[in-house]
C-alpha cells in the first residue's frame, strides 16, 4: 500500500482534498497611503483582481479583466488601475459636498456671469455675437487644460507611496488626471446647453466639431502632464513655475476677449501670429466653431490643433520613458 492509499483509506475527506487542483494563491501589497487612504491592491492567478476601497472594505472586481482575459496582463492590470483611480478621484471630488457634482454645472454658469457683467463693458469686442456663450465655451475649455496638466504635475509625486509597494507602470498617474478632468468637463458641458438654451441658439452640425477638437485636447494635455510630471519629480519647483505660466497662459488666450481687440488696438502683426500660435487659441477656436459659429474651422486652425498634440505627446512620452525608472529614487 502506498503513501497516498493509506491517507485517502483512512480520511476520505483528505483524500479528496489532494485530487482537487490547488486553491488560487493571493498576492497583495497592503498598508499602501495613496492620497491620504490605504488601499491594498490584490491579485489572483488569471485574470482576476480587486481593490480595497477607502475604509479597508474589499470589493472583488474581475468582470472588468474577464472582459479583456485575450489580452497582455499587464494591460488588463493597468487598465483596472487607471479605472479605479479615475473613480476614486471623482468621488473623492464631491464628497462632504451637499450640491455635489452639479457644482460642476454651478461653477462655469456664476463664473459666465461675473466676468460676462465685468467684460461686457471693458474688453468685448463689437464683432462678438453672443458673448456669454463665446465666454463660458472658451472658459470650460481651458478650465479642462489647466485641471489636466496641473494634476498631471503632482500626480507622480502624489503617488509615490504606491508606486514604492505595487508595481505599476508609472503613466498611469498622469493619464488618469486627464481622464478625470475630461469626466468633470462633460458635466460643465450641461452649463453651455443651459445657456444655449436661454439664448435660443439652436445647435446644428457643426457640433460634431467637438469630437476631434476633445479628442486633441486630451492628446495635448496627455503629452504636457507626462512631460511637467516627469520635470516635477527632479524639479520641485516647476509646481510653483506652472501656476505662473497658467496665469499668465490665462491671459495671453482669448477666453474672455477676441482676437479682433489686438486688430482694432494696431497691435503689432508679430503679435498677432503668436496669439494664434498659442495652442489653446486653436482648440478653442475649433470648439467654439462647433458651438458658437456654427461653421467649420479653418485650416490652418485644425492643422496646428493636430500639431501641437503629436509634438506634445511625443516629447512627453520621450522624456517620460527618458525618466521614469529613476523615479523611485526622487519621489
Amino acid at each position: 500500500m502506498t503513501v497516498n492509499q493509506r491517507v485517502v483509506g483512512s480520511n476520505p475527506t483528505r483524500g479528496a482534498r489532494l485530487s482537487e487542483p490547488p486553491p488560487r494563491r493571493l498576492f497583495y501589497a497592503r498598508g499602501c497611503g495613496f492620497y491620504g487612504h490605504h488601499f491594498a491592491v490584490l491579485g489572483f492567478q488569471g485574470q482576476r483582481r480587486s481593490l480595497a476601497c477607502p475604509g479597508g472594505t474589499l470589493s472583488h472586481i474581475s468582470a472588468a479583466t474577464e472582459k479583456v482575459s485575450h489580452v497582455p496582463d499587464n494591460v488588463s492590470k493597468d487598465r483596472f488601475i487607471l479605472q479605479q483611480l479615475v473613480s476614486k478621484d471623482f468621488k473623492l471630488r464631491y464628497r462632504r459636498s451637499v450640491l455635489g457634482v452639479v457644482w460642476s454645472v454651478l461653477n462655469p454658469l456664476l463664473m459666465m456671469i461675473i466676468m460676462s457683467f465685468v467684460f461686457s463693458y471693458f474688453l468685448r469686442s463689437a464683432s462678438v455675437q453672443n458673448y456669454p456663450l463665446y465666454l463660458i465655451v472658451g472658459n470650460i475649455t481651458f478650465s479642462l487644460m489647466n485641471e489636466a496638466t496641473s494634476g498631471g504635475l503632482g500626480s507622480i509625486i502624489g503617488a509615490a507611496p504606491l508606486l514604492k509597494k505595487v508595481k505599476v507602470d508609472r503613466w498611469v498617474f498622469p493619464v488618469q488626471k486627464v481622464l478625470s478632468a475630461m469626466m468633470n468637463f462633460g458635466f460643465s458641458l450641461i452649463a453651455v446647453v443651459i445657456v444655449m438654451l436661454f439664448f435660443r441658439v439652436m445647435p446644428t452640425w457643426h457640433l460634431v466639431w467637438m469630437i476631434p477638437a476633445l479628442l486633441l485636447l486630451m492628446v495635448f494635455c496627455i503629452g504636457v502632464s507626462l512631460l511637467i510630471g516627469a520635470a516635477a519629480v527632479f524639479f520641485r519647483d516647476m509646481v510653483h513655475l506652472w501656476s505662473v505660466f497658467i496665469t499668465a497662459w490665462t491671459y495671453l488666450t482669448p477666453i474672455f476677449w477676441d482676437l479682433s481687440l489686438l486688430t482694432n488696438a494696431g497691435a503689432p502683426q508679430i503679435v498677432i501670429w503668436v496669439v494664434k500660435a498659442n495652442p489653446m487659441y486653436n482648440y478653442l477656436d475649433m470648439m467654439r466653431c462647433a458651438i458658437v459659429y456654427q461653421a467649420n474651422p479653418g485650416t490652418t486652425v485644425i492643422l496646428l490643433s493636430v500639431l501641437w498634440a503629436v509634438i506634445a505627446l511625443a516629447l512627453g512620452v520621450w522624456v517620460f520613458r527618458k525618466t521614469e525608472h529613476k523615479f523611485i529614487l526622487y519621489v
